[in-house]
Parts: C-alpha cells; sequence; structure tokens
C-alpha cells in the first residue's frame, strides 16, 4: 500500500500526447496530482502515396533486412496497410525478413503482430543500431529502414551508405505541436515557481519543443530556473542524452526497461 501511494500529494507534469493517459493513469494510482501539457502530437505522414508506394514494394519482394526505430512507426505502418486494404499481405510479408529493432517498443508492436525480431540493438540508440549491423555481412544485401519523423537523415543512413546499401526508407509518421503555446507557458511559470514537483520527459521531441517555445517567448531564462527547482525524469538514455546536451540535469532514469511503468517507478523511489 505505501508503494501504491508513494506519489501522494506531488505534483508532475507530463508532457506527453498520445499515450498521456497512460502515464497520467499510472501516476494518479500512486497518489500524484498529474498536470497535463501535451507537447507534441503525433500524425501521420502527410504523403500517404509514398507511404503506401513503400508498403507495396516491401509485400511484392521483401527485404533481406528491416531496421525499426519506434513502436509508433509499426504501428502507423500497419495502419497505412489497413487503410490501403493490404494489412494481411504486409503482415505476411513483414514475417519473412530479419528485423532488428531500436529498444522495446518496437519489439512490444512486433509481439502485438505475432512476430518477433531477431536481432535488438545493443544500445536503444542509433550507435546502438550501427554497433549491431557491424557485426552483420550487409554486402549484396536489400535493407528497409523505418524513420521517426519526415524529413529525417540519421547517421544510420550514412553508416549505410559507406557500407554499399542503399536502405529503402519510410517515415510513416511526422510530429506536430499539439498544444496552445499558453498552455507550455504556464507550465514554465508553475515550474519557475517552484510549484512543480518533477516532469517526466518521454521523447527528445518534447525536451526540443519547450526549449523552442521558451527561446521563442523570451523565456529561456525563466525556464532554466523552473528545471533546477524541479526534478527532471527520463524515460530513457536517449532522452536523457537530450536534456544533458541542454544543459539539463536528469535526476531520475529506468535502469533496464525504458518505457512507461519503469518510468514511473523511477520517480516513485526518487520522490518517496
Amino acid at each position: 500500500m505505501e508503494a501504491e501511494r508513494a506519489l501522494l500529494g506531488r505534483l508532475i507534469a507530463v508532457p506527453e500526447a498520445r499515450q498521456l493517459d497512460v502515464l497520467a493513469t499510472l501516476l494518479e494510482k500512486r497518489g500524484a496530482v498529474v498536470v497535463r501539457c501535451p507537447l507534441i502530437g503525433i500524425k501521420d505522414a502527410p504523403d500517404q502515396q509514398r507511404v503506401t508506394a513503400w508498403l507495396q514494394r516491401f509485400i511484392e519482394n521483401p527485404p533481406d533486412l528491416v531496421i525499426f526505430y519506434t513502436g509508433e512507426g509499426i504501428e502507423r505502418l500497419v495502419g497505412c496497410a489497413r487503410r490501403a486494404e493490404i494489412e494481411a499481405e504486409f503482415v505476411r510479408a513483414l514475417a519473412k525478413p530479419a528485423k532488428l529493432t531500436r529498444g522495446p517498443k518496437p519489439k512490444r508492436a512486433l509481439r502485438r503482430l505475432e512476430l518477433e525480431p531477431q536481432l535488438e540493438a545493443a544500445a536503444p540508440t542509433t550507435q546502438g543500431l550501427i554497433e549491431t549491423l557491424r557485426n552483420i555481412e550487409l554486402t549484396g544485401k536489400r535493407v528497409a529502414l523505418q524513420l521517426y519523423n519526415s524529413g529525417q537523415t540519421p547517421e544510420l543512413v550514412d553508416y549505410l551508405h559507406a557500407r554499399g546499401v542503399d536502405a529503402d526508407c519510410v517515415a510513416p509518421y511526422v510530429y506536430a505541436s499539439a498544444a496552445e503555446d499558453r498552455q507550455v507557458i504556464d507550465l514554465i511559470e508553475r515550474m519557475q515557481s517552484g510549484r512543480i514537483d518533477a516532469i517526466a520527459f518521454t521523447s527528445k521531441a518534447q525536451v526540443q519543443r519547450l526549449r523552442k517555445l521558451a527561446h521563442e517567448r523570451n523565456l529561456t531564462q525563466a525556464l532554466e530556473t523552473g528545471l533546477d527547482k524541479t526534478r527532471v525524469a527520463a524515460i530513457g538514455p536517449v532522452v536523457a542524452a537530450e536534456l544533458a546536451a541542454a544543459g539539463i540535469r536528469v535526476d531520475a532514469m529506468p535502469e533496464d526497461s525504458y518505457s512507461m511503468k519503469p518510468l514511473v517507478t523511477s520517480l516513485c523511489t526518487l520522490l518517496s
């Protein structure tokens, strides 16, 4: 019972969009008062014809290896296939190639399709994917790659090019600002005044959006002061690295599994 109320009365900011309710519910069950401020929304890529064309190429001639950055990407691809009435064909084709995943979320998304990744990144980062690929023979292999944002050109694409692989890339979704600026400004002001106990970041994009708006509204100093007064939690090493690069202290992060429940557990340990 004590663990269940470890966050009793604590005000915790949740800058999440798609899974805001999931994270908020986990925190509220432990007694927290959740301050909801959705910073980032996720939308299907505007050019759905391009995504559908990628799916059709995949179905007609499955690659030797497919690399997934995110569970969101897998779900968006399946959703696009469903709308194009080729979902069953895509899932069957997806069973054929070796599958390399970055982190636990794409692995879970594959399992919901009753599939398993044959390979997992050495760490849930681009460098982790590259480290794993160094031990794989790629000569003459065809590789498909799911990117995590439209317009992204990750280091991984350059690495594959250097090894003679022209990956067939798809970006099935884009990030979009989902909150009114006033909500974000209010969050900054509440942190600055010391009224927020902790803030839990679950993506790099949230950190970038918060800092960008603070800069645009001349609130950079207010944000820095607020983050100094507020405990900061990161869902995993990718988010923690983004925070550290911005000079933001990270007080809590799950040790092994980088998902919602371990994030809440790390907050309970920090604040109890």
